[in-house]
């Protein structure tokens, strides 16, 4: 009797581990996906900075739509390596929606270790998560050089307009969740505290 009360105690510790596998390897499918996504957002800040002369190139930009996925892929299989797992079935994939991001699987590098359960010794777990790409921001429809993605508010009221009249036409204009950001092409100097970074720019999260 006791000896069938310590093999359940193991059967059960096997199966919390097997749990806690398929734990891990969401975990690492997770970050791998976010990983993804924030190096293509990167990609997009710098491909934004360099096309500031170019209102249509800047406007894919904004859009999120310009990113190198190979060189994502490889910031996914780094950070899946950082939490024990490597991109393997399906790999690194940019969405094929109308969504921009990345559909990532893993597995998990190391097996579950000695247990009560013959052949699960070596077993490893697999998961997959995806990680969106949004863009936050908007530039104002008047502006010459914009890409008139922005519908002007009919609440904003004559002050706004008057700002929109005030501004310099050789300066970008971006709205980006409440922010405004005004870039001058000629001094696009991504260091100044006042510069957005990728994440004022973009949102990244987990999605289904």
């Amino acid at each position: 009797m006791v000896a069938g009360l310590l093999f359940l105690a193991f059967a059960y510790f096997a199966v919390g581990q097997a749990a806690a596998s398929r734990n891990s390897a969401q975990s690492a499918a997770d970050a791998a996906a976010l990983g993804a996504a924030q190096d293509a957002r990167e990609q997009l800040r710098d491909g934004l900075l360099a096309s500031l002369h170019e209102p249509a190139d800047r406007a894919v930009f904004l859009r999120g739509e310009a990113y190198d996925a190979a060189r994502a892929c490889l910031a996914a299989g780094s950070f899946a390596a950082r939490n024990d797992a490597e991109v393997a079935g399906a790999g690194c994939r940019r969405l094929a929606d109308q969504r921009q991001g990345f559909t990532v699987q893993v597995r998990t590098t190391g097996g579950m270790g000695a247990s009560v359960i013959p052949g699960t010794e070596n077993e490893q777990s697999e998961a997959r998560a995806t990680a969106v790409i949004e863009p936050k921001c908007a530039v104002p429809a008047d502006d010459p050089e914009g890409d008139g993605t922005d519908d002007q508010d009919p609440a904003s009221g004559a002050d706004d307009k008057n700002k929109d009249k005030d501004r310099d036409p050789q300066r970008l204009t971006l709205k980006c969740d409440g922010q405004e950001w005004s870039i001058d092409p000629d001094e696009p100097d991504p260091t100044r505290p006042d510069f957005p970074r990728a994440a004022d720019l973009f949102a990244v999260r987990l999605a289904d």
